[in-house]
């Protein structure tokens, strides 16, 4: 069966650019960046060049650039470092209902600490209002942590709005920037604040490697215990196969993302507005601006799970909002946050594109879903 990916939100696979030289690497490049003999420099050459080449991607400098093991690490860091430095006992922390686990549970850990925090809404739009982050300032406001894109809807949150706020009112702000580099244009002056965590395989690099951005000068305790790599910020030997195939990615997308996001944007349109146009009872989710690749779509009258795996079966790699927790399905946190009911959440089904997709794949699989949504609605509708 021909097989086709719609997942990029989840993982990306590695590109042929970047797979090539990570295993490269992983045979002949195996030394110590940390010891100072041929091999252990040449390991520290290839680390420092990935170093530049991701703070390129970002408009940073390299010296703000430390490589982590993904996107939920280099979360952690940006939510806990900025807190922990300044005491936890009494501090306050403003976010969003609609974060990822890797910020929403490392800011639980801090409340669990002594701190406080304030959950703020999102509406039918899917994006934060930057009226309510300032009204949600406090004396004792230590960090604000809002993601740049959310994962389930694609929806690009103010953050240059908020970054304003934050500076105005000297509250250091930490940005999930998982979802964003080579699906939205990155802003040619820089981080959109203090912290700026990246993946690797978001943005087709392997997994197991990710990388925070922490500005020049703002406060930053490290979570881990060790020796002084990563300018003392995250001890232990840097994996530099791994680190130099991020730097390679990110390098790509400094160059190429521009044409294709516009590429991707009229694939989603294309897929989008052609099941819109044939099945009724759909709607998208979110309305607030977009990335290029991300349209998330509730089907009404049946279950979102139902349609994935009909979808699967005919060869179509898509996603629910919805994820499983000890054994039972749970509406998409983030879709509940937007007012949308339990069963609306539980019907709606996210499609994200990445670089492989094509016009005739989007066809096709427009074709599957009309076909899945209207056998599903015979035979198993969504439990009311």
């Amino acid at each position: 069966m021909q097989r086709y990916y719609f997942d990029h939100n989840a993982t990306t696979p590695v590109s042929k650019e970047v797979l090539n030289l990570y295993t490269a690497l992983l045979r002949e490049n195996f030394g110590n960046a940390s010891s100072i003999h041929w091999f252990g420099q040449e390991a520290r050459t290839r680390l420092e060049r990935a170093r530049e080449q991701v703070a390129r991607m970002l408009a940073a400098d390299p010296k703000e650039i430390f490589f982590t093991s993904g996107g939920t690490e280099s979360n952690n860091h940006g939510v806990l470092g900025p807190v922990r430095y300044v005491g936890v006992t009494g501090r306050h922390i403003i976010t969003t209902q609609i974060e990822h686990p890797a910020v929403m549970r490392a800011v639980g850990q801090l409340e669990r600490e002594g701190a406080t925090a304030t959950y703020l809404p999102v509406g039918g739009s899917g994006a934060v209002d930057p009226d309510d982050v300032r009204r949600a300032l406090r004396p004792e406001t230590a960090l604000i942590a809002i993601m740049h894109v959310n994962n389930e809807t694609g929806v690009i949150q103010p953050v240059q709005e908020i970054a304003a706020i934050a500076k105005e009112a000297a509250v250091p702000f930490h940005v999930d920037g998982v979802q964003a580099p080579g699906r939205l244009p990155l802003d040619p002056s820089g981080p959109p604040g203090d912290y700026y965590a990246i993946s690797g395989h978001k943005l087709y690099a392997p997994k197991g490697i990710g990388a925070l951005y922490v500005r020049n000068g703002a406060p930053f305790e490290s979570a881990l215990y060790g020796g002084p790599q990563e300018r003392q910020r995250r001890p232990g030997t840097q994996n530099v196969p791994a680190a130099a195939a991020l730097g390679e990615a990110a390098q790509w997308v400094r160059k190429h993302a521009r044409e294709e996001i516009a590429r991707l944007a009229a694939l989603r349109d294309r897929l989008e507005q052609s099941i819109l146009d044939r099945i009724p009872g759909s709607a998208v989710n979110g309305t607030g601006p977009r990335v290029a690749n991300t349209t998330n779509i509730r089907f009404d009258g049946i279950g979102g799970e139902a349609l994935l795996i009909a979808l699967d079966l005919k060869g179509f790699a898509v996603a629910t909002g919805a994820a499983c927790s000890s054994g039972a399905t749970e509406a998409s946190h983030v879709l509940r946050a937007m007012g949308l009911t339990r069963e609306q959440a539980r019907s709606s089904i996210r499609f994200s594109l990445g670089r492989a997709n094509d016009a005739a794949q989007v066809d096709a699989l427009v074709e599957a879903v009309v076909a899945a949504v209207e056998h599903l609605r015979k035979v198993a509708p969504a439990r009311r």
